[in-house]
């Protein structure tokens, strides 16, 4: 007899519906929260025989359960981990416990790709194309590797999982990857999806003007309060605001916060540990804790969201050799031009002492420090107009 606990996520129960597969009744899948783990693994220790082989995949136990779990397996054997994120590295030091962020080809890892590479090298389940086809978009899903090779199948296969219940997705997988060749979605569920597109853009369109923006520590954060699409609304809004180092997305209802970034030297997953949270190096999570709660609820509730850079400008655009104009709350007027070797920046038609080597790093300076956005064409021309008007 075998149990599986595994996390609650795509990644997670990609590994449940891997674990049916090779076992078929003989496995026994609970889907967990990182909350919840300790209390499954807890009850399995006290409760299910010694003879069941357990396995835990894409979560980690709490140092109480972790020296509880390393006696068991010191009497009884029966255990293998299977983990993925940086913050389970000190569980591969264990003879249970197989932790790998990235593999010897330099792609990062996921729970599924792992614990399908184990089951395949144990002959508890062959390799077919359709299931290494759905593993590896889960792997890229989970890795964000997706969006980097344009792969929108793998986000499309995410977003399948949260339209419908976990059994019925489950179970309709399950069937899908044990008769078809290839993977792939049927009709239904690309209508499905397609609705299901436009209502994350209508989402992240209203997101994009409640963001505020926070010096937290070391860093600029953006924060965002949100119950759905975490993974969606933080890329999204990473992209608009490149000026921001990562985004808080707070989900109060849960007590939540889901960190991410689109910028390499950042590691969400450092910033999530400092609130006793974990993940990967752009996608991470914490629970609000009290030191959290003070820096992005009670420190950002007062301030005002971000404005959104003009859009479908002709004149006014970034980077032009014409230069490029902002303006804040404050009705300051930041003017961004090159000159020579350098970029410029004009506040309220003083230069300011400190030259930028390009564009986007003159950019972040002014968003960051004086909360600016690109104004509209015609302030641009009105603007222009009165220079030329003094000379």
């Amino acid at each position: 007899m075998y149990k599986l606990l595994t996390h609650n996520d795509l990644d997670g129960v990609g590994c449940g519906i891997l674990a049916k597969l090779a076992f078929g009744p003989d496995v026994k899948v609970r889907y967990n929260s990182v909350a919840s783990l300790n209390r499954e693994i807890e009850f399995f220790l006290e409760n299910d025989s010694n003879e069941t082989f357990l396995f835990i995949t894409d979560l980690s136990p709490n140092e109480e359960n972790e020296a509880k779990l390393h006696q068991y397996y010191s009497e009884h054997g029966n255990i293998q981990l299977i983990d993925h994120h940086k913050s389970a590295l000190h569980l591969d030091e264990y003879e249970w416990g197989y932790v790998v962020v990235e593999d010897t080809a330099g792609n990062l890892t996921s729970a599924t790709s792992l614990f399908y590479e184990y089951l395949v090298s144990m002959d508890y389940l062959e390799a077919t194309q359709a299931l290494s086809e759905f593993v590896e978009l889960v792997r890229q899903y989970d890795t964000w590797e997706w969006e980097k090779n344009e792969n929108r199948k793998a986000h499309s296969l995410n977003s399948l999982f949260y339209l419908v219940s976990i059994d019925d997705f489950e179970e309709t997988m399950i069937e899908r990857l044990s008769t078809n060749s290839h993977f792939d979605f049927d009709e239904f569920e690309n209508r499905l999806l397609n609705m299901e597109e436009n209502k994350i853009e209508r989402y992240i369109h209203r997101k994009k003007r409640e963001i505020v923006q926070a010096k937290v520590r070391d860093y600029y954060a953006g924060v965002i309060y949100a119950e759905s699409y975490h993974s969606e609304v933080g890329n999204e809004l990473g992209k608009e605001y490149e000026h921001l180092d990562y985004i808080v997305i707070l989900n109060m209802g849960g007590k939540r916060i889901s960190y991410r970034t689109i910028h390499d030297h950042v590691d969400v997953s450092k910033i999530a540990g400092h609130y006793g949270g974990g993940g990967h190096q752009k996608a991470s999570g914490s629970t609000i804790t009290d030191e959290a709660y003070k820096h992005y609820v009670l420190d950002t509730f007062p301030l005002e969201p971000i404005k959104e850079d003009a859009k479908r400008n002709r004149y006014n655009v970034k980077n032009s050799t014409f230069g490029s104009l902002y303006k804040n709350r404050k009705d300051d007027t930041l003017f961004l031009y090159p000159k020579g070797d350098n970029w410029i920046v004009e506040q309220n038609k003083k230069v300011l002492e400190q030259p930028f080597p390009n564009f986007k790093e003159a950019e972040i300076f002014i968003k960051r420090n004086f909360e600016a956005w690109l104004v509209r064409d015609d302030l641009f021309v009105e603007y222009l107009i009165q220079e030329v008007n003094k000379k």
